[in-house]
């Protein structure tokens, strides 16, 4: 078993070197005198490696053309889903050379701290409000494929430059169906990568007390990376319960046995991977249907089955019987499982349960590599894909209550920065 030292949370401090100017923006000011120019910045040049890209993908930025030693204001923008602008901002002091490298610069001051190339972008706050209770929620309606941020760069009270990138949720090729109770027997939203691609594993993804489809956006991404997946909603979705209680294991093994017939799917190599309570879903399946599931990512696991949610009672049952409440039962899983946690989870011990897990898997499943991944200082929110804003004390979304759920928006946005990667890492390792 390979379990994770505590990982310190550094975030990205490095990237590849920038080639000659992919997309700039310029703009001059002509109202300055000679010698203030010679003290102030007039204009500058947003140098970025990738202005169109992934929304999981980090973007390299430099700021070009400034007066050297000047301070100047760098933003990122983005409106959510209600349209509101929201905004990460830091304040640097440009080098000798007259250029600000994000990846290395640390901020004089800001919404982050720290040199961490997208700093920017998952330090935005909310135009109102307490950002450590808001979580930010890029326009997605009928699946739009990308939602825009815009950079600026200011001093002196002067706009110097402007730059918009696009963030994409889905690569060119990448195909998309939803599914309905009504219709299939499941509600989920099913994305494939381009037709082509060839038969690779496959990601039933689960998530947790929240309720309806909520992983949307980590199976496009999912998809875009090359790997069929399907978010599947199991409570607070039409044709489904209205709660986290009475959820039939049968339900994910339809669900399983679906996404294994879709087209460029390898049914030998299907992972379910569940978040929060959707942990307990994925293990019980791989569980009861190690012939449907092969490989198992819990994030911010538990490594016991809760009561059901918000009303206590039963949550899972199996062959029409409730599954009690307890340790949940490993000694029929089939492949590698990986398990992501924070040390400050503050809903659960996630980092003791993912350590739980893995040891338990090693006692019985010998030869075979699971992995615990403790990230320090990270909370619950330690899931998935990086770079979105997101608090640590956000309003429930089926109760409405407030939660603490740990941890600290730097930490987890350093453990998703670095646990995501790991993830594409096991899906490719299941296809050798």
């Amino acid at each position: 078993m390979l379990i994770g030292e505590t990982i310190p949370a550094m975030r990205h401090v490095s990237g590849p070197r920038l080639g000659r100017v992919i997309a700039a923006a310029v703009f001059m000011s002509g109202s300055a005198s000679a010698g203030c120019a010679e003290r102030q910045s007039d204009h500058a040049v947003i140098v970025v490696d990738a202005p169109v890209a992934l929304a999981d993908r980090p973007v390299h930025m430099r700021i070009e053309g400034l007066v050297p030693d000047d301070e100047v204001i760098v933003s990122a923008t983005a409106p959510d889903h209600q349209r509101r602008q929201w905004r990460g901002q830091a304040t640097f002091r440009a080098d000798s050379r007259g250029t600000v490298v994000l990846d290395e610069a640390r901020p004089i001051s800001g919404t982050y701290a720290g040199a961490d190339g997208m700093g920017l972008f998952w330090s935005m706050n909310p135009p109102t409000g307490d950002p450590e209770q808001a979580i930010f929620g890029p326009r997605f309606p009928e699946l739009e494929s990308s939602y825009p941020v815009q950079i600026t760069v200011a001093a002196h009270g002067r706009l110097l430059a402007r730059q918009t990138l696009t963030r994409r949720w889905l690569a060119d090729g990448v195909t998309h169906k939803t599914f309905t109770v009504s219709a299939d027997e499941i509600s989920g939203e099913l994305f494939l990568p381009p037709a082509g691609t060839g038969r690779r594993p496959a990601v039933l993804l689960l998530g947790g007390s929240e309720g309806g489809n909520s992983f949307k956006y980590e199976a496009a991404l999912l998809a875009s990376h090359g790997y069929p997946s399907l978010s599947l909603a199991y409570f607070g979705e039409k044709g489904l319960p209205a709660t986290l209680q009475n959820i039939p294991l049968d339900y994910f093994a339809r669900a399983a046995r679906l996404l294994a017939r879709q087209p460029g799917v390898d049914p030998a190599r299907l992972v379910a991977a569940g978040v929060s309570r959707g942990t307990e879903a994925a293990l019980l399946l791989g569980q009861n249907h190690p012939d449907l599931v092969h490989g198992i990512v819990v994030y911010a696991p538990s490594s016991i089955v809760i009561a059901g949610f918000p009303n206590r009672g039963v949550a899972w049952t199996a062959n029409g019987r409730a599954i009690e409440q307890g340790s949940i039962p490993l000694d029929r899983v089939d492949g590698p499982v990986l398990a992501i946690a924070g040390t400050e989870d503050a809903l659960w011990t996630a980092a003791n349960s993912a350590r739980v897990i893995t040891a338990k898997l090693d006692a019985l499943h010998k030869g075979v590599s699971h992995q615990a991944l403790i990230y320090q200082g990270a909370g619950h929110k330690v899931a998935t894909f990086p770079y979105l804003a997101a608090g640590t004390r956000p309003r429930h979304p089926a109760t409405g209550a407030a939660i603490n759920l740990g941890g600290t928006r730097a930490a987890n946005a350093a453990a998703q920065q670095q646990g995501w990667p790991k993830v594409l890492a096991f899906l490719a390792d299941m296809e050798r």
